[in-house]
């Protein structure tokens, strides 16, 4: 199993379904920002949203593991159209934020003492 490599690409708000919705002063993500880069294989990488972990985790699991058909791409190929990356949002609907998570050759190691 390797790791992969999580990217924020984009921040999203929708406007809209926020002034309807929404808490009052409710903002973009406040927890991530573009361009953040993070690591990971069957865990959550430390200081990621737990949120968007539960959201993406699927598709980290799989490309850690190096799921993918005989082409390297997603379910049939008419998803993603490059091997071994998946373009995946949070499932806030209101802030959404996207992530790009790609196979490395990273090796994933276990980085902390298990509890017993």
């Amino acid at each position: 199993m390797n790791k992969c490599k999580i990217t924020v690409l984009k921040k999203t708000f929708d406007q809209e379904l926020a002034q309807e919705y929404g808490a009052q002063d409710l903002t973009p993500c406040p927890m991530l920002k573009e361009g953040q880069i993070f690591h990971a294989d069957y865990a959550c990488p430390e200081g990621f949203c737990n949120e968007a972990w539960k959201a993406i985790y699927q598709y980290v699991f799989a490309l850690a593991h190096g799921v993918g058909n005989d082409n390297g791409l997603f379910y049939y190929g008419d998803w993603i159209r490059k091997p071994g990356v998946a373009i995946c949002s949070c499932n806030d609907g209101l802030r959404p934020v996207i992530f790009k998570i790609e196979q490395t050759t990273q090796e994933a190691k276990i980085e902390y003492t298990p509890v017993e």
